[in-house]
């Protein structure tokens, strides 16, 4: 029997010091819990500023001379070789001679009408010795100085209304002003530049037949052009004519200063735009160039210019307060192609001047020493 009790009490004592044994084990064996770090973003940003911003409306145009002209021939007659070739690109000063059309048969005319006025006059000199005395010392100098190869003079003024109707019914100034149209026809024939320019256009060769109404080419001006471009109707009220306009090329590395010319009254209602053109001079244009024009249509107060691209959801973007992002809501007022021009802001807030991945409101990040600008 007392070997059934200490059996009993052996075994019961062996197993809680197992279960001891074991649970010790089982403490011992637990891992440390460790503390995951926090993730905290560096982020670039810029102290807001407002100020006034000038709103610059943009347009593109391409370049047209705003003299041009088209040159017809109004005689006919074989075109004579010059003395600058007749070609595209020929640049010529004014009055040079562009065209050299042959007028030898016309000048021909032309003698046998001024030789037809010198006999009518001198046919007429004794009747007028006899009947008029006190004009004929007058028509008796003009035949001295009358030359066929020169341009007509102008007729002696008549003394009287006899002598006017005497002259008039001898046919003289009749054939008179028939000779000053053929003079005035004649100069057709010699085709010369009317201002300072270069051809663009040439339809013709020396040596080819002219006809009169032909097409002969197209002359412009290189110093003087026009940029016509389209301007939305909001902006009209600003635009006078005579106001300077910031002009770039293409690339953008040139530029010129241009005026306001001419706005047009009519508004295009497709578009809702009014054509507005340009007047630009300068070196390094040529017509066709295409251009863009800067307009400052007005200033916005209190207001800033960002990049687009730091607005999301039309009117909000991030700023930084108390080591967190913050999302504030603003007013945009004018778009460009890559900036905004926004209201609402106070001065001194430090929003982002760069985009930052995956953002979101309550953001933990720290505000970099060297703070960038916005680009």
């Amino acid at each position: 029997m007392l070997r059934k009790i200490i059996g009993i009490v052996l075994g019961v004592v062996l197993l809680a010091g197992a279960g001891y044994t074991a649970k010790t084990l089982i403490s011992n064996n637990t891992r440390p819990v460790r503390e995951v770090p926090k993730t905290v973003k560096t982020v670039f940003t810029q102290a807001v500023l407002n100020s006034e911003v000038p709103i610059k409306v943009k347009a593109k145009g391409n370049l047209v001379a705003s003299r041009k002209i088209e040159l017809y021939s109004e005689v006919q007659g074989i075109f004579n070789e010059s003395t600058k070739p007749f070609k595209s690109g020929q640049a010529f000063r004014k009055g040079q001679l562009l065209m050299d059309i042959d007028s030898k048969e016309f000048y021909t005319s032309l003698l046998a009408q001024r030789s037809t006025l010198y006999d009518l006059i001198t046919g007429m000199m004794p009747d007028l010795r006899f009947d008029f005395p006190e004009s004929f010392k007058n028509w008796e100098a003009y035949l001295q100085s009358f030359d066929l190869e020169k341009t007509v003079a102008p007729l002696p003024n008549p003394v009287s209304d006899k002598e006017k109707y005497f002259v008039n019914g001898k046919q003289i100034v009749t054939t008179y002003y028939n000779i000053k149209n053929l003079e005035e026809r004649f100069k057709k024939y010699r085709i010369r530049a009317p201002f300072d320019g270069i051809l663009t256009e040439s339809l013709v060769n020396p040596g080819t037949l002219i006809r009169s109404g032909q097409k002969l080419g197209e002359f412009v001006s290189l110093s003087d052009f026009e940029l016509e471009v389209d301007i939305k109707e909001e902006f009209m009220g600003i635009l006078q004519i005579g106001k300077p306009v910031a002009l770039t090329n293409l690339t953008g590395d040139q530029e010129w200063t241009g005026i306001v010319r001419r706005i047009n009254g009519r508004l295009d209602q497709s578009t809702q735009t009014v054509k507005v053109f340009i007047g630009v001079r300068g070196d390094d244009l040529i017509e066709g160039m295409y251009m863009e024009a800067n307009i400052t249509a007005r200033a916005e107060k209190d207001a800033l210019e960002i990049p687009r691209t730091l607005l999301f959801n039309e009117n909000e973007l991030f700023a930084v307060e108390d080591g967190k992002l913050v999302i504030k809501k603003v007013s945009p007022v004018f778009y460009t192609e890559s900036t905004a021009v926004v209201k609402g802001l106070t001065d001194g807030t430090q929003i982002l001047s760069r985009n930052l991945p995956g953002a979101y409101s309550g953001m933990l990040v720290k505000i970099a020493p060297a703070s960038g600008n916005i680009e």
